[in-house]
């Protein structure tokens, strides 16, 4: 299955009649989100109207938009569904991503030639696409871009280093111009390396956008520890569980939040104390009724610790 598809709704899209993007709903209602708020990662292309309903259904008041479906179509038209739609439901949308355009293999063989910013191939293309829905997120007053970097190397020698470099800061300083942080997924790199590169780069608006999974389906960190490099940088978190790969061609499961090795309680505790306030973003990677139900049982399970964590 495709690692980007999300809570896209089946049935085909309602769409609605176009009207000026609900710009200012979308700025009173961020800031009326409570510290660590729980969201949930959709993929709204099929069936917008659907998917938003659906989120707002579930019992969130916010949602994180991963928005490869419209690459090349970051329209003004659908800038204005898509805000029409957030108000409708009541509903902020706290960050934008982009991984595309293809390829993408997510695994450790091919992963490193295909994966963001790093291989030149991509590269422009990738570029392109990053500042496109920079452009669209400026429509929606939506403040965060956010993807994955790739396979960043950990020799800063190595001769791909200086390009990824290059190529990291293009977008940040384009998403600077809109008022906007560029977060940098983890999972590919070492927290290490990520903390390096936003050292190199050396843009105000670079940060992290946090999976807590990733690091461990990735071999790369366990996450408390790596708060402890990128606590500081972190602006967004995909709260996701999983295990440590055993086959070194493959990334680690996924798996049901509370069935993995994230030890969530630490995680937020750390990030609390750090000053932390962004919202706290369910990314369930199955599909369909089970999708549905294993998200039901993570917000809850999730709330349940930041209670803890916030009391």
């Amino acid at each position: 299955m495709d690692r980007r598809t999300f809570l896209g709704a089946a049935s085909a899209a309602l769409l609605v009649d176009a009207m000026a993007p609900a710009a200012s709903f979308a700025t009173q209602a961020a800031a009326a989100l409570k510290p660590m708020d729980v969201g949930l990662l959709i993929v709204p292309h099929d069936a917008p109207e659907a998917t938003f309903k659906r989120v707002r259904d579930m019992g969130f008041d916010n949602c994180f938009l991963s928005l490869d479906g419209y690459l090349n179509g970051f329209t003004k038209q659908v800038a204005d569904q898509f805000g029409e739609l957030l108000s409708k439901y009541s509903l902020v949308a706290t960050t934008v991503e982009v991984v595309g355009p293809a390829p993408l293999v997510w695994d450790f063989m091919q992963g490193p030639s295909t994966i963001g910013l790093v291989p030149p191939k991509t590269r422009a293309a990738r570029i392109d696409a990053l500042r496109q829905v920079s452009d669209f997120a400026k429509l929606l007053n939506i403040s965060q871009v956010q993807t994955h970097c790739g396979f960043i190397p950990e020799d800063p020698a190595d001769p791909l280093y200086p390009g990824a470099v290059e190529a990291i800061r293009a977008v940040a300083q384009h998403c600077r111009s809109n008022g906007q942080h560029f977060l940098m997924e983890t999972g590919q790199e070492t927290p290490t390396t990520m903390s390096r590169m936003i050292r190199d780069v050396a843009m105000p608006n670079l940060a992290v956008g946090l999976d807590t999974a990733n690091l461990i389906l990735y071999g790369k960190a366990n996450p408390v520890d790596a708060v402890d490099i990128l606590g500081p940088h972190v602006r967004s978190i995909h709260a996701k569980d999983g295990k440590w790969p055993t086959d070194p061609s493959k990334l680690g499961e996924e798996v049901l939040i509370g069935q993995g090795l994230v030890d969530f309680k630490q995680v937020f505790a750390k990030l609390h104390k750090l000053g932390y306030t962004g919202a706290v973003t369910i990314e369930r990677e199955t599909s369909g009724p089970q999708q549905i139900e294993d998200v039901k049982n993570e917000k809850l399970y999730l709330e349940k610790i930041l209670g803890e964590v916030l009391a």
